[in-house]
């Protein structure tokens, strides 16, 4: 049998930055995947998704060249080549992560690992062990009952990024990133797509401002957006999806060649062998301390099956704060309050902290800053002026309560204030850093002027 210092369960962006980390603090290491290296992230999630959306951005920058002086003829997509684009993209990082598993030594086992009592790991018939077991393996998209994906009419995300054919037609279930990113696509390259929403506005864990912003983006684009709605049942039986939806003004009957459900996803921790250790399970959580261990010693859980945001880079990030308190190293639990989150769509949404309707439920006296791509420079030559950036401060001490950004490239600016967050920077030092102009990101400085009572071109 053989024996490692650690062993992760899962290679995705938790699995395989965890193993990488261990093996640079000197831990014999191993993975097990049962599929590719990358996991869903890479392979089926945040990069193949993202070439597709970059498709999509081309595409409408092709529609729209006379806006910018230019004549362009006959411009269309080839639905087939855009996905086959979209998986080699992938496949390219799946082989990154294959060299870099061999550049810092790390054994890939490959197969389906169940956990064993003793600090033991069973992979298709075959026994491993190690001192210590990291569990990162991921999550999948999320079945209801009343929208049971059968591949072909009523799709997951991973179907919907490797359709065969373009659709015609598609209602999309949930607006969260996953389902308002493959509205923007879809639509983008000619399908007809209807939103349907639960709760009162799309992206409804964003700023309230930024929900309505983005809304009024979707509606002006040509996609129909139905919120305070839920799909109560769906018929399958002929060639058209019928999907029968109650709304606030009763029930109706939408027809589309495909239905997306993106109502969330589920952790993948059936079947893994929690049960025969005695792991304690919440719902479909595991449940663990600051430093990733679970009840039972030798045992770790991180990523999309512990409590806590479902996004890859929590996911590192718990890794690496997991092995380096293996390793003995000063480590700090990882501050929850300050995770970015990003969506992908057009237009882009980036926040970080609490939404305005948080801060003024924890009792804060606030100074609220918000300033407008539409005078922004840099956005009006580059013809993106749709969103803003908004900025919340507490007025009594300065801190930086949250911030909120919705236009084009903003999930690449949302760093700057995760980073002063972090630092515990005031708005007035942010004034005093000067900002390069013209630049998307000089919003951020010109918001928070706004807070402050400073704002120049406004």
């Amino acid at each position: 049998m053989s024996k490692y210092d650690i062993i992760v369960l899962g290679s995705g962006p938790g699995g395989y930055v965890t193993a990488i980390r261990a093996s640079q603090l000197g831990f014999k290491t191993a993975v097990i995947e049962k599929e590719s290296l990358g996991g869903v992230c890479l392979n089926w999630g945040c990069i193949p998704t993202k070439a597709l959306l970059k498709s999509a951005q081309v595409f409408d920058y092709l529609k729209h060249a006379e806006d910018y002086g230019l004549t362009v003829k006959g411009a269309d997509k080839d639905f087939t080549k855009v996905v086959e684009r979209s998986r080699g993209v992938a496949d390219g990082m799946s082989k990154g992560v294959q060299f870099l598993m061999k550049k810092n030594k790390i054994d890939v086992i490959n197969g389906f690992g169940k956990l064993k009592p003793g600090k033991k790991v069973d992979v298709d018939g075959t026994e491993y062990s190690a001192d210590h077991i990291i569990i990162a393996t991921g999550a999948r998209s999320r079945e209801l009952p009343n929208l049971k994906q059968d591949g072909k009419k009523v799709i997951g995300y991973r179907e919907a990024m490797s359709l065969k054919t373009q659709p015609k037609s598609m209602i999309v279930v949930g607006s969260g990133a996953i389902g308002v990113e493959f509205a923007h696509f879809y639509n983008a390259m000619g399908t007809d797509v209807t939103i349907v929403e639960f709760l009162p506005h799309l992206v409804p864990l964003e700023d309230e401002d930024v929900s309505k912003q983005f809304e009024k983006s979707f509606k002006k684009a040509g996609i129909k957006v139905m919120t305070s709605s839920s799909v109560e049942k769906l018929d399958t039986s002929g060639k058209i999806v019928k999907a029968t939806v109650k709304t606030q003004k009763g029930e109706e009957t939408l027809e589309a060649e495909i239905v997306l459900s993106a109502v969330g996803i589920a952790s993948n921790i059936q079947n893994i062998g929690l049960e025969d250790v005695g792991i304690v399970v919440d719902r479909d959580k595991i449940m663990v301390n600051d430093w990733y261990q679970t009840n039972i010693p030798g045992y770790y859980a991180i990523g999309d099956v512990v409590p806590g945001p479902a996004l890859a880079h929590v996911a590192s990030a718990e890794g690496i704060t997991c092995v380096e308190k293996i390793a003995g190293l000063h480590v700090e639990p990882i501050d929850y309050g300050n995770i970015p989150g990003c969506t992908y769509a057009t237009p882009e949404i980036a926040s970080v902290g609490m939404t305005e309707k948080q801060a003024k439920e924890a009792g804060y006296e606030l100074k609220v800053g918000k300033f407008p791509f539409s005078a922004s420079g840099k956005a009006s030559a580059a013809g993106t002026k749709d969103g803003f950036v908004k900025v919340i401060f507490d007025a009594k001490y300065g801190e930086w309560l949250g911030c909120h950004m919705i236009g084009a490239g903003v999930t690449d600016m949302i760093a700057e204030a995760v980073l002063g967050r972090k630092l515990e920077t005031t708005g007035h030092e942010v004034l005093k850093a000067i900002h390069p102009h013209p630049t998307m990101s000089e919003a951020v400085m010109e918001a928070v002027a706004d807070a402050y009572d400073e704002v120049i071109h406004l």
